[in-house]
């Protein structure tokens, strides 16, 4: 039996951590791909089935996070649907180069590099900085073999589309790109029509980790002519839509199973579906069947590209702040140019508590998680409570906080 790998991936090592990814998988090895800090249990061994595969997130970094298991014969199909999809676009795949500016313990980064192992071409990872400071990535991509003479395919999530689109030398970058596959969370109105203002050929797509990545894809010109949407089913997939609404998958790179801490679980129901927690649209247009992400179904927003969970904030939070003057918190969700949504914190001090005090006690508490995790404003909010049965009227809340945000003193 081989063993479990346990790989932290530092995106400053991000190659070299590819590395040591490769060389474990070609031993028959699991790989279970860690965030660069914080704490994450191991699978153990024992539940893993015969290898080679990697051990996933998914859910985002919030509180309830399950693993998904992915041998390697999936991410090859996955690759070579994605293959098969730009083939149709017209472009010859050995000649493609990749810019993968996306962690590797992300399905959406863990892609990128392993479709360029399919293919035998060229990649190369891109520092967070560098997305950033748009001057450095036009250097760095000016310096890439091909560059300039290849076409390059890039994914992407919203945010730093938005921070490279405020920028001359990110837009240059961009409009280099042949391809630039848009996806964990859906594009706003006003950036894609600042994207097609600049003739960028976005693919706004639509994948998770239990589907190894990409699932659907709107094509670069049907963009630019002004379609919306993630686009239609890659060649290896069917979708279909629950009674509730809810977006269905049925392929064959569906996670063999799912981790939450105990035992494995199927993805699947008996007929092969995974039922995600996105509620989807499928619309028939141009002879095509194409989808369209309504939002979620489970409370969860999606923030720079993370799926983040407000209500499992709360409850870490409740833990965290045990002893401090709190009587309630309630993370809300407001829409963010640059981040798609960002979480604002509504707290209720204890009679007689100084609430300035209590709310950078918090903001201390929270000063470690992860970005998308973080409020990015705290609200005192005396009269907050939830209702007799316990649980919150967050559209009342939601409603609360939009009138006073005016008025409101930011901490």
């Amino acid at each position: 039996m081989r063993e479990l790998v346990a790989l932290r991936c530092n995106p400053a090592q991000a190659e070299q951590r590819a590395l040591q990814l490769a060389q474990a998988l070609e031993q028959g090895d699991w790989v279970q791909l860690l965030p660069p800090v914080g704490t994450s249990g191991l699978i153990p061994r024992a539940l893993l089935p015969d290898g080679p595969g990697v051990v996933v997130a998914s859910g985002g970094t919030s509180g309830g996070q399950q693993h998904c298991l992915q041998p390697c014969s999936h991410l090859d199909l996955s690759a070579s649907a994605t293959g098969q999809w730009l083939q149709q676009q017209g472009y010859d795949l050995q000649q493609c180069m990749v810019l993968n500016p996306l962690p590797l313990h992300h399905v959406s980064g863990l892609m990128p590099w392993w479709r360029s192992r399919c293919w035998r071409v060229g990649h190369a990872w891109l520092q967070p900085g560098l997305m950033r400071d748009p001057d450095a990535l036009e250097q760095l991509c000016g310096s890439l073999p091909g560059w300039g003479e290849q076409p390059v395919l890039m994914s992407l999530v919203p945010t730093q589309l938005q921070r490279l689109l405020t920028h001359n030398a990110g837009v240059r970058v961009l409009k280099a790109c042949a391809v630039i596959w848009v996806g964990g969370a859906v594009l706003s109105p006003g950036l894609m029509k600042a994207a097609r203002a600049e003739g960028l050929r976005l693919a706004p797509c639509y994948g998770a980790t239990e589907t190894a990545a990409m699932v659907t894809a709107l094509a670069p010109e049907d963009f630019l002519a002004g379609a919306t949407g993630c686009g239609s089913p890659l060649e290896d997939v069917e979708l279909q839509l629950t009674q509730a609404g809810a977006l269905q998958v049925r392929t064959a790179r569906l996670a063999l199973a799912r981790w939450l801490g105990e035992g494995l679980e199927d993805v699947r129901d008996q007929q092969g579906w995974w039922t995600s927690g996105d509620a989807g649209c499928l619309i028939t247009e141009s002879n095509q069947l194409r989808l369209h992400i309504d939002g979620r179904l489970d409370g969860a927003i999606h923030s720079g590209g993370e799926t983040v969970f407000p209500e499992q904030l709360e409850a870490r939070l409740q833990v965290a702040a045990v002893g401090l003057p709190v009587e309630a918190v309630l993370l809300l969700a407001v829409e963010d140019r640059e981040w798609g949504q960002r979480l604002v914190a509504l707290v209720r001090p204890a009679a007689g508590a100084n609430g300035e005090d209590l709310i950078k006690q918090l903001r201390h508490l929270c000063a470690d998680w992860p970005p998308a995790d973080r409020p990015m404003h705290w609200r005192l909010c005396p009269m907050l409570a939830p209702m007799a049965n316990g649980k919150w009227q967050r559209g009342h809340w939601q409603q609360w906080l939009r009138l006073l945000e005016a008025e409101s003193t930011e901490f």
